[in-house]
């Protein structure tokens, strides 16, 4: 039975994470802003901000925040919360 819930937890958190990545990819994309635009605001660097994106990388909360504010989007519809 621990497998089991360790298998299903595992499997909702890589699902979890592909819609982070494909709703924040998303934003940045309709945003009208270019990654250096975006980095340059949030005070990092493009690579960064590309990792975010295309690997396993996610920002801190505060940078997180400041991202979605960046975006004019809201961390709800990013992490999956709400629909927008």
């Amino acid at each position: 039975m621990f497998l089991y819930h360790w298998f299903i937890i595992n499997y909702m958190t890589i699902v979890i994470q592909k819609i982070i990545k494909r709703r924040l990819t998303e934003a940045i994309k309709t945003s009208g802003l270019s990654m250096t635009e975006i980095a340059a605001a949030l005070g990092l660097s493009v690579s960064i901000i590309a990792q975010y994106c295309n690997t396993k990388k996610f920002p801190r909360l505060d940078t997180f925040a400041q991202l979605c504010k960046v975006l004019d989007v809201s961390a709800d519809y990013i992490l999956g919360l709400d629909i927008q």
